[in-house]
C-alpha cells in the first residue's frame, strides 16, 4: 500500500507511516522499493528506528541503502552503533564511500568535523573569474554560495561570494575580490559553531584543522538543524525527557528515557512531604493551612522557573558568564522581592476574606515574599553552579529547583504559622 501511495506522498509522510509498523515490515518496504526511494525513506526515519532496522538488516540491504548514500548522513546514523559492527559493514561498500564515512566517524558527533560536508569549491588566489565560473558550471551545485581561497599548501586564506564572481570581469583574479574569512576548527563544539555563525552573521562556515587546512563547510541548513536540536533537546531535558525522543517514538523507548527522571523526581517529592510532616500537629490544629499550601508552592515554583529559563538562555547564548553569577543572583533576588510583595498583597487580601483571619493572611503574605525571593535566587544560581562543575544546566536544573522551591515554600509557610500562631491569634 505504501509503495502504491509513494507517488502522492512525501518522503517524510512515508517515513512517518512506516514508524507505526514493526521493523520487519519496514525492511519489506525497503526491499521492494527502488534504491533511491529506499535511501530517501530510510534516512527520514527517526534515529532510534534506524538503529533498530539496522540491527536486523542483511548485507544486501545495507549495500542498497548505503552505497552512494550521503556519506555525512550515513556517518551520523552509524556513529550510534557498535564501531566493530560498523567497520565490518563498511567493508561491503566501495572503498571511497567507506573511507569518507570512516573519516566522519572519527569525529565526535558534537564537533564541527562531524557536522561538516566536503562538497565545496576551493580555488587559488591566482585563478581568474572565468576559470572559477567554468568550475562552478561543471559542479552544477546550486548550494555553493562562496568560493574559498587556499594557498599552495591548501591552507584557507580567504573567500569570495559567488554573486561577486558573477558580476566581475572574466580576466579578474580572485585575490582582487577576496575577503577575510572566519572559520572553525574541526574539533570545535556545536555551541562554538553556532556562536561563530551568529557573531559573524554567516550562512555557512568553513571547517579547518589545527594547521588551517580547509576540510569542509557547515551549511546553513545544517546550522538550522543543529539549532533546532539544541533548543528542543534542552527543552526536553529540562523536563526529564531524553534529547533523542520524538513525538512518534515507541512507547518502550519513551518510557526508558523518562522513567529514571520520574523516579528521581519522586524522591524529591518525598523530601518535600517530609517537611510537611514536621508540622503535622500545626496542620491538625489549623486545618485551613492545608488549603493554602499549593498556593505558596505554586507561586515559588513559577518564580523559580522564570529565573531558571532566563538564566539557561543567557548561558546558552553566552549573554552571561559563570563569573557573573553574583550579579545575576542579585538581579533575581530583587525581582523575586518586588514580585513577592505585589503577589503577597493580593494573596493576603484574598486569604483574609476567605479565612476571616488576619493572622493567616499575614503569615501567607510573609511566606510568599520569602519563598519567591529564595526561588528567584535558586533559579539563577542552580544552572550557573551546574555549568561551573561541567554539567549540562538543562539536564537536571528543573528537578533540583522543584525540590528547593517546594521545601522552602512549605517550610516558610508552615514554619511561620507554627511560630506566630499564638502572637497573631491564628489558633
Amino acid at each position: 500500500m505504501l509503495n502504491k501511495e509513494f507517488s502522492v506522498k512525501t518522503v517524510r509522510e512515508i517515513a512517518t507511516d512506516l514508524e507505526k509498523v514493526n521493523r520487519e515490515e519496514i525492511l519489506s518496504f525497503l526491499d521492494t522499493s527502488t534504491k533511491t526511494t529506499a535511501q530517501h525513506v530510510f534516512f527520514e526515519l527517526s534515529t532510534h528506528v534506524i538503529v533498530d532496522v539496522f540491527s536486523i538488516m542483511n548485507d544486501d540491504m545495507f549495500k542498497k541503502i548505503f552505497t552512494k548514500a550521503d556519506t555525512h548522513r550515513a556517518a551520523r546514523v552509524l556513529s550510534r552503533l557498535n564501531r566493530d559492527a560498523v567497520d565490518k559493514k563498511l567493508a561491503l561498500l566501495p572503498k571511497i564511500t567507506s573511507r569518507e564515512i570512516k573519516d566522519f566517524l572519527n569525529y565526535n558527533e558534537n564537533t564541527a568535523g562531524f557536522l561538516m560536508e566536503t562538497n565545496l569549491l576551493s580555488c587559488s588566489k591566482d585563478d581568474t573569474v572565468e576559470t572559477v565560473l567554468t568550475k562552478l558550471r561543471k559542479l552544477g551545485d546550486r548550494r555553493i554560495l562562496t568560493v574559498y581561497i587556499v594557498d599552495d599548501e591548501a591552507k584557507l586564506i580567504g573567500r569570495v561570494p559567488v554573486h561577486y564572481i558573477a558580476i566581475a570581469k572574466p580576466e579578474q583574479q580572485l585575490d582582487e575580490l577576496m575577503y577575510q574569512v572566519h572559520s572553525v576548527q574541526a574539533m570545535a563544539t556545536r555551541e562554538e559553531v553556532l556562536n561563530s555563525i551568529e557573531t559573524h552573521s554567516l550562512l555557512q562556515i568553513p571547517v579547518v584543522d589545527i594547521h588551517n587546512h580547509l576540510l569542509g563547510i557547515i551549511r546553513n541548513d545544517m546550522v538550522l538543524a543543529v539549532s533546532r536540536e539544541e533548543v528542543s533537546g534542552d527543552l526536553q531535558t529540562m523536563f526529564g525527557a531524553g534529547k533523542e525522543e520524538h513525538a512518534l517514538s515507541r512507547t518502550s523507548f519513551a518510557v526508558r528515557k523518562r522513567l529514571p527522571w520520574l523516579q528521581i523526581n519522586l524522591v524529591t517529592a518525598f523530601l518535600a512531604s517530609m517537611v510537611v510532616g514536621f508540622f503535622e500537629d500545626t496542620i491538625a490544629k489549623i486545618t485551613i493551612l492545608a488549603i493554602f499550601l499549593p498556593v505558596v508552592a505554586g507561586q515559588s515554583g513559577n518564580t523559580g522557573s522564570q529565573a531558571l529559563a532566563v538564566t539557561i538562555r543567557g548561558l546558552a547564548l553566552k549573554e552571561i558568564r559563570i563569573g557573573q553569577w553574583l550579579r545575576v543572583a542579585k538581579k533575581e533576588l530583587m525581582v523575586g522581592f518586588i514580585n513577592g510583595v505585589a503577589v503577597a498583597i493580593t494573596t493576603g487580601i484574598v486569604v483574609f476574606f476567605w479565612s476571616s483571619s488576619l493572622g493567616i493572611a499575614v503569615v501567607i503574605g510573609i511566606s510568599m515574599i520569602l519563598s519567591m525571593v529564595i526561588a528567584g535566587f535558586a533559579g539563577a544560581v542552580i544552572p550557573i553552579g551546574l555549568k561551573a562543575i561541567g554539567q549540562d544546566p538543562a539536564t537536571s536544573s528543573s528537578i533540583i529547583l522543584t525540590t528547593v522551591t517546594d521545601i522552602c515554600g512549605f517550610l516558610s509557610f508552615l514554619g511561620l504559622a507554627s511560630t506566630l500562631s499564638t502572637a497573631l491569634g491564628i489558633v
